[in-house]
């Protein structure tokens, strides 16, 4: 059998070391504010919303909603957008995307301010990542992978870790970040021959290449950690399932996040204690 990474516990670990940094600030007169800016009433981002509103109240971070109607012009979304980048009260901005067609989305993303980019979208985040600096912030969910490994004590360095998927948002920032960590790492990708032959060999295997049960046994062996990132919608038993076919690869394998309560858990609390390290820097800390 094996050990059964939750997200929970990881996620109370994060909350309880943000409830005492949120405190230090506060007394420092520093009230860490996440803006949540959203352009009309996508029920995914409504639901979202939500979600990461939850977090922040639990931990004691100030949320601002900023919403503008599903028809908004160009002109009047990129002064919106500039005025919150400009906006020292507001340490991070979470902007949802896709935009409306009438928008520019990758105008957008390059608009925001990489110092407020709490969900790791803009270049300057991305190139922050590759450059092993603190210029923005990874994408939540590269984070979140990064943050399962250390709270379970898995040990990276030296280690042989395979990655499945090469997306700007996981995959291409999470082997970034493993080969920080001393980690040797093989990024597979559609293109890639022999992938279960490749990951087979791996101590570490995150698999995020958005395909329901995608990964096998085939690419497994029995010391490996699997860290699960996919989210796929399971049409014969209904309800949400990773990548990794669960049932037949857990008992073959060292350890292995659960989807759901895996990666997906952690997320948004990595998302608030970016808003939490951007207030920080923001004061100089």
């Amino acid at each position: 059998m094996a050990q059964i990474l939750k997200g929970a516990p990881v996620v109370e670990a994060l909350n309880n070391k943000m409830i005492e940094e949120i405190s230090q600030l506060k007394s420092e007169g520093i009230e860490p504010t996440l803006c949540i800016f959203r352009v009309g009433e996508r029920p995914d981002d409504l639901s979202y919303e939500r979600g990461a509103m939850k977090r922040c109240e639990k931990v004691g971070v100030t949320v601002k909603n900023v919403v503008l109607k599903e028809d908004v012009s160009q002109d009047e979304f990129d002064r919106t957008l500039e005025s919150l980048n400009c906006d020292d009260s507001i340490h991070g901005i979470l902007m949802f995307r896709p935009l409306p067609a009438q928008l520019d989305n990758e105008k957008a993303r390059q608009m925001l301010n990489p110092a407020k980019d709490i969900d790791g979208c803009t270049d300057g985040s991305l190139a922050g990542v590759f450059t092993n600096t603190k210029v923005g912030f990874p994408p939540c969910t590269a984070q979140a992978v990064m943050e399962i490994l250390k709270y379970y004590n898995i040990d990276i360095q030296t280690k042989k870790a395979a990655v499945i998927g090469r997306s700007l948002v996981i995959g291409r920032p999470v082997s970034m970040m493993l080969m920080h960590e001393n980690a040797t790492v093989v990024t597979c990708h559609t293109k890639t021959l022999n992938p279960a032959e490749i990951a087979s060999k791996a101590d570490i295997l995150v698999a995020a290449a958005g395909r329901i049960h995608s990964v096998g046994v085939e690419y497994t062996n029995p010391k490996q950690v699997i860290i699960d990132v996919g989210i796929n919608w399971d049409e014969e038993k209904g309800g949400i399932t990773g990548d990794v076919d669960f049932q037949t690869v857990e008992p073959e394998v060292k350890a292995i996040t659960p989807v759901p309560g895996g990666v997906g858990t952690v997320t948004t609390s990595v998302l608030v204690s970016h808003v939490v390290e951007a207030a920080k820097r923001a004061a100089g800390k």
